[in-house]
């Protein structure tokens, strides 16, 4: 496995991208500064895959902007077209705040069929956490169904999985250079997924 970094600006906004080079599947977090613990999930998870993984952040940025997914889909990042040429099926991963829905994890994205295999794989998370595949039960903008959604770009498409915050973390509160770290459970549990898609 090899890594690379790109730094690449997009709409005004300075980026790193970091990509892993692995399997077919892909493991992406395209907000990895603005939704905490998606890079340090992106990361485990495809390491323990064998899986390949791009990363995008904002090292230094207090206060990162979040640049909606359909249009981080940018031709002039050679990182993102190489990620989207190697893999077939990505598993793009972002953090959503839903306080009506604090352990729900939301399987959207085109790949439907991957979405519901995913899930199977996460059965262990329950009952903290409960994995939801209906399209009608996911929030519109969770959906990851824009076609310019990186996600939905590979040949395979993806699935976009929504993680509450205590899904992504165990940090408690934001401090300056604390790292977040995923509950293991939640790496186990999306690295258990992930082989199922690789079958």
């Amino acid at each position: 496995m090899t890594t690379r970094t790109e730094e690449v600006e997009i709409e005004g906004v300075r980026l790193l991208a970091t990509l892993t080079t692995g399997g077919e599947v892909g493991l992406l977090a395209l907000h990895g500064s603005n939704e905490g613990g998606t890079a340090e999930l992106a990361r485990s998870v495809a390491e323990r895959c064998g899986a390949t993984s791009l990363v995008f952040t904002q090292p230094g940025k207090p206060a990162p902007v979040h640049i909606p997914s359909p249009r981080m889909a940018v031709a002039h990042c050679e990182l993102l077209r190489v990620f989207l040429s190697h893999v077939a099926v990505t598993v793009s991963l972002h953090g959503h705040m839903r306080r009506a829905t604090p352990r729900a994890i939301f399987l959207g994205g085109a790949n439907r069929p991957a979405a519901h295999l995913l899930a199977s794989g996460m059965t262990a998370l329950h009952p903290e956490f409960h994995t939801v595949t209906d399209l009608e039960e996911i929030p519109v903008n969770l959906r990851g169904l824009h076609s310019r959604n990186p996600v939905n770009l590979t040949r395979g498409g993806g699935v976009q999985v929504e993680l509450p915050l205590t899904a992504r973390t165990r940090r408690q509160g934001w401090r300056p250079g604390v790292p977040d770290e995923p509950p293991q459970s939640v790496v186990d549990a999306l690295t258990k997924g992930i082989g199922l898609l690789t079958d």
